[in-house]
């Protein structure tokens, strides 16, 4: 039932990737622009048939996404650059800018996955700061992560860390570090216990 609904998918986003197609040809801006207004788009549809909708629309625009995907209501990806790896859960009303997810990673609703800490310049008091450009650096959430609702992220995640609900990473996250606060920090590892 799933490959049906999944083939059904793909037919009802073709005009999306049609658009997708020609505005790839109008150059970088063009492109990404078209990308955030398609994700804008699909993050409307509720339900089952939206994680279906955007899951088909995903796996043909983005570098890189893994089986067992879900993408909740809302939830919008700022570049065409994400890649998302296997059975990976990002709830409602999340924000993904430039970034790499790795598999088995749980992302709580209202998370926002910043393209770095360098997206705007404001050292020249002579140009407005929205004039200044600045840099987009992907953010890397390593395997097997739960990242709380209300997070901010905007520094690489080791594997298998959970980073509290309503934290904020400035900082790289080691492997396995349990993390909270604004800004987050490390309050605990993960330990094995069986």
């Amino acid at each position: 039932m799933k490959r049906l609904f999944d083939a059904v998918a793909v037919v009802l986003i073709a005009p999306l990737l049609v658009i997708w197609h020609v505005a790839r040809f109008g150059g970088n801006e063009i492109r990404e622009s078209a990308f955030r207004t398609l994700s804008q788009l699909l993050s409307l549809t509720p339900g089952v048939p939206g994680d279906f909708l955007r899951r088909a629309f995903y796996r043909r625009t983005l570098p890189a996404v893994g089986d067992g995907l879900c993408l909740s209501f809302g939830s919008v990806l700022a570049t065409s650059e994400v890649r998302i790896g296997h059975n990976v859960y990002i709830g409602a009303h999340c924000n993904i800018g430039h970034s790499t997810i790795g598999n088995d990673v749980l992302v709580g609703s209202g998370v926002m996955i910043l393209g770095g800490q360098r997206q705007h310049a404001f050292r020249r008091r002579d140009i407005p700061i929205r004039l200044q450009g600045g840099t987009f650096e992907p953010v890397t959430i390593g395997r097997d992560c739960w990242i709380g609702n209300g997070a901010i992220v905007g520094a690489d995640i080791g594997d298998g860390s959970v980073v509290g609900a309503g934290a904020v990473v400035l900082e790289r996250v080691e492997a396995l570090s349990i993390m909270r606060g604004n800004p987050a920090v490390r309050v605990g590892v993960r330990e094995h216990r069986a």
